[in-house]
């Protein structure tokens, strides 16, 4: 199951309210089960999560334990200091990852209930679920890219992150990372959309009007010229539920490889590099990591 601001609950996938009666709930997982199976003309994916969603609620225990797992879920920001755990030597960064998308949902969702609110009420699982599709993206999106930025220092020091990278004066125009690798610079987009995503030609589809693909090209592309450097892929992280495999290859679009990773090996594709791309020589690497040092602006949270 998904488990991020924007996915469904075991609830919403059965259509009936989290007070359903236990008998309400298991006429409404059979009512599913028809509509959505496969030789009924019904969509396969959906046909596994709705089992899945009786998996979690279709029992008075595992109902109970999934009630309180949901009421005692929080996705408030970690006050840990990166880098500040652990023995082994973390990468270099820059920026504050998710920063910026969680002071933006935090402004909406004050907008929404006419008021301010504090950490405890804007993390609250029933406060999000209530908050619009806006803002629940808002935090999924941070979340999304505070997993990336925890995930790539852990990789050593041999790794160098920037994250929310300004690209003008519109806050709202970033690339979520930059991240120089010895297998070579490459630009990653975090995005978690609550459901699997299918491709076609070189594109995720199936998520609305957005081109995740595009958009991160494009904003490699307008790091590229100001930095004067040369990107060796594109990396398109994912929520692990999101995906059939670890690893998808795009292939090369515009020139440049993008594969597209659960977000469970994403390590993996940093340490052994995207196929296809150009593996950046020793001095190079430094080259290239002293440009963006000197031209990269991160947002300010």
């Amino acid at each position: 199951m998904f488990d991020g601001p924007l996915s469904a609950s075991a609830y919403e996938l059965l259509g009936v309210a989290p007070s359903a009666t236990d008998d309400d709930l298991r006429r409404a997982y059979r009512l599913r089960l028809r509509q959505t199976h496969p030789d009924t003309g019904g969509d396969a994916t959906m046909f596994v999560r709705v089992q899945r969603a009786w998996e979690m609620v279709g029992t008075p225990q595992a109902r109970s334990a999934y009630d309180r797992g949901r009421t005692g879920h929080s996705w408030a920001a970690s006050s840990a200091t990166p880098g500040a755990t652990g023995t082994r030597p973390r990468g270099r960064s820059f920026g504050q990852a998710g920063a910026w998308r969680r002071s933006r949902y935090r402004e909406l969702l004050a907008a929404e209930l006419g008021h301010p609110v504090t950490d405890a009420a804007a993390y609250d699982p029933l406060v999000v679920r209530a908050a619009s599709w806006e803002a629940r993206r808002m935090l999924a999106d941070a979340l999304a890219e505070e997993a990336t930025a925890a995930a790539v220092d852990e990789l050593g020091i041999g790794f160098t992150a920037w994250h929310d990278v300004a690209l003008g004066d519109d806050e709202a125009d970033k690339l979520d990372h930059v991240v120089l690798a010895p297998s070579g610079l490459y630009g990653l987009l975090s995005e978690d959309f609550g459901a699997p995503v299918r491709f076609r030609q070189g594109e995720v589809i199936g998520v609305g009007d957005a081109a995740p693909i595009a958009a991160l090209l494009s904003r490699m592309r307008r790091v590229a010229r100001s930095a004067r450097v040369r990107f060796g892929g594109g990396i398109l992280i994912l929520p692990d539920d999101a995906l059939d495999d670890a690893v998808t290859p795009l292939g090369g679009i515009r020139g440049v490889p993008v594969v597209v990773v659960r977000r469970s090996a994403l390590r993996l594709v940093l340490r052994t590099g995207v196929p296809g791309a150009r593996v950046l020589g020793g001095n190079e690497a430094f080259d290239v990591r002293s440009r963006l040092i000197h031209s990269v602006r991160v947002l300010v949270p």
